[in-house]
């Protein structure tokens, strides 16, 4: 692998610490018109492919793929979703565009799913608690964020005025639990494993709350991913790229083991929990993605309990992009709550994603993975 050059991204100001980055960016300026604010999103996002969108179709921002222009203008779903082997398995995680999985407590992990499209789905869940660090990854894509409470650090952010926030329960004395009547337990699973809402209750919730169904253009960034055009076989012939068929993330999840082999018919990556298929609960389809990220963090032990500190703003740390059974080195950057993380190639050009699903493992940048039987560290001291 080529020895990487010494990378400058956008320099933040303050140094943030660690997940506690709370700076909102500086507010856009106001367009004279939403409609003006839609077009320049749509035009950036058709840029980055090339590719004409056919009249009342927008590309998605989750995936890349091609949807209708109400469904892009509405919010999507940040759910918390757990990966206990009891709690398995989940219902409406398939629908995901953008799954994130990080470290919580007691080396156990935790995912986050995106989703657009959820308004008819109706059982979403088990739904378990959220962190901090997942809302900052969350806001990126100006969501509903639906949770079963969480740690009392996840209060300061939680309780802010521009977090739409959704939880079966309060976090500490300073938190009301806004939108709680949703959610439901079923008797199929034990608590905590066992609370669910549905499409109906969320909206029905959001509503009374006063929550927009649609984006806050002031802070929404449609053009997240740089996409490939879908004939384009990204990484095919990128410089420093190399096998990948086989992810196994033991090392950095230890407990559920989490893991992804690549399909050479579909071309995807199928998902594995506890050396079984991770498979959606509704539909009994194993989850896979087109794309995946393996995206090395800072990070800090903030108690005796071990809970985590993620630093979600940063420039400094790297990673791998996996698709089509290759990778890359790469290197992300996010500077702000509601800017979209980047990812760019060693020489700080931003890398083309695969139209379709992507998987986002947020690692400690103390663990490693491992890529067809070798064993990859982060590269930056």
């Amino acid at each position: 692998m080529k020895k990487i050059k010494l990378i400058l991204l956008t320099v933040l100001s303050v140094a943030c610490i660690l997940s506690g980055c709370g700076n909102t960016e500086e507010p856009a300026e106001e367009p004279g018109a939403e409609e003006t604010v839609e077009k320049e999103m749509v035009s950036g996002i058709e840029a980055s492919l090339g590719e004409e969108i056919p009249e009342g179709m927008e590309r998605s921002p989750l995936t890349g793929e091609i949807i209708q222009t109400e469904l892009s203008l509405k919010r999507p779903l940040a759910i918390m979703l757990p990966t206990d082997k009891a709690a398995q398995p989940q219902y409406g995680i398939g629908e995901a565009g953008v799954l994130y999985e990080c470290m919580e407590e007691g080396d156990m992990s935790r995912q986050m799913a995106i989703i657009e499209g959820w308004h008819d789905i109706e059982v979403l869940g088990n739904v378990r608690s959220c962190r901090d660090y997942y809302v900052y990854w969350a806001l990126e894509w100006d969501p509903i964020l639906v949770h079963f409470g969480g740690p009392y650090y996840l209060a300061e952010v939680t309780n802010r005025a521009d977090v739409y926030n959704i939880t079966g329960c309060a976090v500490n004395s300073t938190s009301a639990a806004p939108g709680c009547n949703g959610f439901y337990r079923t008797t199929d699973k034990v608590v905590p494993h066992n609370a669910y809402i549905s499409a109906e209750n969320l909206i029905e919730q959001c509503e009374e709350l006063g929550y927009s169904l649609t984006h806050d253009y002031n802070n929404f960034r449609a053009n997240h991913f740089l996409y490939a055009t879908e004939k384009a076989n990204t990484l095919t012939d990128a410089e420093g790229s190399f096998d990948a068929k086989e992810i196994s993330l033991e090392k950095a999840f230890p407990y559920t083991k989490s893991s992804l082999s690549y399909d050479e018919e579909s071309g995807l990556y199928k998902k594995e929990l506890y050396g079984e298929p991770q498979c959606d609960g509704t539909t009994g389809q194993q989850l896979a993605f087109k794309n995946i990220v393996i995206q090395f963090a800072h990070y800090e032990v903030r108690d005796t309990k071990g809970y985590l500190a993620f630093r979600c703003h940063d420039d400094t740390q790297d990673g791998y992009y996996i698709t089509n059974g290759k990778a890359i080195h790469m290197r992300w950057g996010k500077t702000s709550d509601y800017s979209p993380t980047k990812f760019y190639n060693d020489y700080l050009e931003q890398i083309p994603f695969n139209v379709g699903r992507t998987y986002i493992a947020v690692v400690q940048n103390d663990r490693s993975v491992i890529i067809d039987g070798v064993e990859y560290k982060s590269l930056v001291k």
